[in-house]
């Protein structure tokens, strides 16, 4: 009889143009209502993410999943359990000065990563904001970074 945890289906990440696809227009509408629209997403509060790209260094904005955390949020490098990290974690490791806005608030931040101590205490903060990252962290070998982003003085 397999094992229970070998034939658990834990679903797969969503294919990366659609994630871009869907990126930009969460973007667009937000930008279109003046920040009064597209908050959330399936329920979930967002931030808006403006960071300065790492090979580009076009300035770029993008929608992730809100957790707050000390003066600033906690920024999951998920990707939806995807065997790599996000494009945007070498966007913040090149450029950690970013922008945070929530429901109208905006922050400027340093992002850094969390250390090996911090993470225990910042993963129940993240799945109480968004629980899928518990079926993200199930799909994926790799350790899924999350970045403080603190105050910036």
């Amino acid at each position: 009889m397999a094992d229970a945890e070998a034939t658990r289906d834990t679903g797969s990440p969503p294919p990366r143009a659609l994630l871009k696809a869907a990126t930009r227009a969460h973007v667009f509408l937000h930008r279109l209502s003046g920040g009064r629209w597209f908050n959330t997403l399936a329920g979930d509060d967002v931030v808006f993410v403006t960071m300065k790209g790492a090979k580009s260094g076009r300035t770029i904005t993008i929608p992730l999943m809100y957790v707050p955390y000390g003066e600033g949020v906690a920024l999951v490098a998920s990707q939806g359990g995807a065997p790599k990290n996000p494009v945007w974690f070498g966007n913040l490791v090149k450029h950690p000065d970013i922008e945070v806005s929530h429901r109208g608030r905006k922050m400027k931040l340093r992002a850094r990563l969390a250390t090996e101590d911090e993470r225990p205490a910042i993963w129940p903060i993240a799945d109480e904001h968004y629980a899928p990252y518990a079926d993200y962290r199930a799909r994926t070998d790799r350790e899924i970074p999350i970045f403080v982003c603190e105050p910036r003085e």
